[in-house]
């Protein structure tokens, strides 16, 4: 793992300095414990001796019960290190997702355009676990096998600096090797996190849109697209696994070549008197212990490199900057007029293709404005703009005199709400998604609520009432009843501005008239901001801006433009016709 990396990861780490210092010196101790083993075997081979009947068996069993202690004791510290090191894991996966989670309430909602949601989960969910695959395990084992392979070379020059010569060759080529392996690895690994991000995004999509997929019988399509990603990621996958699993026996052949070099030139030596057989059986057990954690810290660089590709793409997110914040002295309005002012703006979410040119506009507080035009016109592109989902490249907004920069963003967006065309409900009960945009509200005023959205009589009619549980956004209900849940939902959190972006467009005509109900309430005392498709739903606004190339073509009331003749004539006489086959259609299914 790179040191940039690891310095990135550090911050996390801090907070469990304690527990992690303590599990470095329980990992010291029981690594101390494990080397003593193979100096008191020798001392036991050394006390059954070579000349039959004059064995020292006091010797052989002093050697042997400490040879059983240090290894029960290593292994009873291995395991209370592993035990406090997989909660220390889990801490920092728990505050690395956390950050993650928070550093993606904080991005402009343009980042959320321009990224699979999938990809985003699979940062949040897979990648944090592979980090902590390596903080929990990998790490530790590395530790481990640095004390191991540094003290088992201190002994192994202890007994017989001569045998230790034949190290020098084989070391080096081990670290060769497995600095070229890492070179190739780390790519591979790169690309695998990133195949499989593609894949969750894809299956995140389709799964969440099944019934536009059943709908227009494009299983087949849709399967082979996914066939298309899981085979790159599968390929991802195989190429990174494959590169990692060559570099494991590679270092454990030139370890086995080691250990065969040790056994010919220790006899040798052995024989020619320079090391007893006792010092020969340690030394061998101890290049068993210098070469093992050289092959198996081969193996954990390889998954190590998986954890640092994962680690990057969390640390990227991390450094995704967040939405600007509020400008000094930005006011926390309590309460809005809501008289709104788009004064010569300009905008484009590509700069060179802009989709609104020096518009200009005026709602005066307390009136039913409504946005009409043809698609890409750039009626939902206001309601961003207003929201300050994105900042106009030219020009201003404001409300009540001051430019929407003047306002805490977080303020001022309590100031308004939102029904969109395609409301989202969440896993909860009807109760919980009415006091969505107000917690604190009681049982009474959530009620209250549905009854101004005239959505009460429904609610009550389920089993469950306000406590019935929605799954899947609201699945087993209606869109037109979903639309008058979110309506209740604006009630609640007493905005002092609507925003209605195509609440009607997909109801049917008895189910609008309901909703259109519940709106001109909703609308009473706050300035309501309507984007509409059906033209009948706008009939009695205060005025209607008719949107056409980025800008306003025409501007007033329902009569004044059914009189120009204009665009909005246009519009209208299609609506008409719209609603004419809808209603024949409605009128031969009963």
């Amino acid at each position: 793992m790179k040191p940039h990396i690891l310095r990135r990861l550090a911050r996390f780490l801090r907070p469990y300095a304690l527990p992690l210092t303590l599990c470095l010196g329980l990992t010291v101790l029981s690594s101390l414990l494990a080397l003593a083993a193979p100096l008191l075997s020798g001392r036991a081979v050394d006390a059954v001796g070579t000349v039959p009947g004059a064995v020292d068996f006091p010797g052989v069993f002093r050697a042997c019960g400490g040879m059983l202690a240090c290894y029960a004791l290593s292994s009873l510290l291995s395991y209370a290190v592993s035990a406090r090191l997989i909660r220390v894991g889990q801490s920092v996966s728990r505050d690395l997702r956390k950050a993650a989670f928070d550093r993606m309430s904080e991005l402009p909602v343009e980042y959320f355009d321009t990224h699979p949601a999938g990809d985003l989960v699979s940062r949040v969910c897979y990648d944090v676990d592979t980090v902590n695959a390596a903080v929990s395990t990998d790490l530790l084992h590395l530790c481990t096998s640095a004390l191991t392979v540094g003290g088992s070379f201190l002994m192994l020059l202890a007994i017989s600096p001569r045998l230790t010569l034949v190290f020098f060759v084989t070391v080096p080529l081990s670290l060769f090797l497995t600095r070229f392996q890492m070179r190739r690895i780390h790519p591979l690994f790169r690309l695998r996190s990133r195949e499989l991000g593609g894949l969750n995004g894809f299956a995140e999509e389709r799964v969440s849109r099944q019934r536009a997929i059943r709908a227009y019988g494009v299983e087949a399509a849709d399967l082979e697209q996914f066939q298309a990603y899981n085979a790159a990621a599968s390929e991802a996958y195989y190429k990174a696994d494959r590169a990692s699993a060559a570099l494991g026996p590679s270092v454990n052949f030139i370890n086995n070549l080691s250990l065969a070099a040790v056994s010919m030139f220790g006899a040798l030596l052995y024989l020619g008197g320079g090391l007893t057989l006792g010092s020969l059986s340690s030394f061998v057990l101890y290049s068993r212990k210098f070469s093992s954690p050289i092959r198996e810290a081969a193996n954990l660089l390889s998954e190590l490199q998986s954890s640092a590709a994962a680690a990057e793409r969390v640390l990227d997110l991390l450094d995704e900057r967040p939405e600007p914040g509020d400008a000094s002295g930005a006011l926390e309005p309590e309460t809005l007029r809501g008289d709104i002012s788009f004064d010569h703006v300009d905008f484009g979410y590509d700069p060179d293709r802009p989709v609104l040119r020096n518009f200009t506009a005026r709602i005066p507080a307390g009136s039913l404005a409504a946005v009409v035009g043809p698609t890409g016109a750039g009626k939902t592109t206001l309601v961003s703009l207003l929201l300050r989902f994105y900042r106009p490249q030219g020009g201003a907004i404001s409300i009540d005199g001051v430019p929407l920069e003047g306002y805490a963003r977080d303020g001022l967006r309590r100031r308004l709400a939102l029904v969109l065309q395609d409301t989202w409900l969440f896993g909860g009960t009807i109760a919980e998604n009415i006091a969505y945009g107000a917690p604190g509200a009681s049982r009474e005023q959530i009620v209250e609520a549905a009854k101004a959205a005239r959505v009460h009589r429904f609610i009550t009619s389920l089993p469950q009432g306000y406590d019935t549980v929605l799954t899947d956004e609201g699945a087993g209900i209606s869109k037109g009843q979903r639309q008058l849940l979110a309506i209740a939902r604006c009630f609640l959190t007493d905005a002092d501005i609507v925003i209605l972006d195509e609440a009607t467009s997909s109801v049917d005509t008895e189910t609008e008239g309901e909703i259109s109900l519940a709106m001109e309430r909703l609308r009473q005392g706050r300035t309501c901001f309507v984007i509409a498709h059906r033209l009948a739903t706008v009939r009695r606004a205060d005025c209607i801006l008719v949107l056409d190339r980025g800008g306003v073509a025409e501007a007033g009331t329902h009569e004044e433009l059914l009189a120009a003749g204009g665009v909005y004539a246009s519009l209208s006489r299609l609506s008409e016709e719209e609603s004419g086959e809808e209603r024949t259609k409605a009128l031969s299914r009963r």
